[in-house]
């Protein structure tokens, strides 16, 4: 698909220089960077669904283990 961007005309040339040192071209650049960015919001948007995914779990399997009859000592005898 082609679209049609408008720039200021300076930084097209600076671009395009680093496009040369890359060894690639301007498209190439934006292909690139557009990628990138897709791939990153797809990213965020599997952990967003992640994290849902393991704050309904907790939610759905909390447990009442009832009154704490024991001290953090008991469990750590010191000697």
């Amino acid at each position: 698909m082609n679209i049609t961007l408008s720039l200021d005309d300076n930084l097209v040339k600076e671009v395009r220089k680093i496009a040369v040192e890359r060894d690639t071209t301007l498209t190439g650049l934006v292909r690139a960077h557009l990628q990138e960015l897709a791939a990153e919001h797809a990213k965020s948007g599997r952990k967003r669904r992640e994290l849902e995914a393991l704050r309904e779990s907790f939610e759905k399997y909390q447990f009442n283990l009832g009154k704490r009859t024991w001290k953090r000592e008991d469990l750590h005898e010191r000697r």
